[in-house]
């Protein structure tokens, strides 16, 4: 079984949907309406506050944004654990 660690002090996951809705000019609003999923969550999601995202919705997101996961969750090394 895989653990799966997002460290909440020091993010070791950084979000880049704002990105990738600049890249397709899409509204957040716009995505939420078309991925199905709330506002609220990915309002949380964006900002690294959600505490867990499914893979069916991340499934989801990457098709109407016709992306690939690793282009909305970049993992960013602890630099003091070495």
């Amino acid at each position: 079984m895989f653990k799966i660690i997002i460290y909440i002090n020091s993010m070791a996951i950084q979000i880049n949907l704002d990105m990738m809705l600049v890249k397709r000019k899409m509204s957040l609003t716009e995505l939420s309406k078309r991925v199905g999923l709330s506002l609220t969550a990915l309002s949380l999601f964006k900002t690294g506050k959600l505490k867990g995202l499914r893979f069916v919705s991340l499934n989801a997101i990457c098709q109407v944004l016709d992306c690939q996961p690793g282009d909305i969750l970049e993992h960013i090394p602890d630099e003091t654990k070495a």
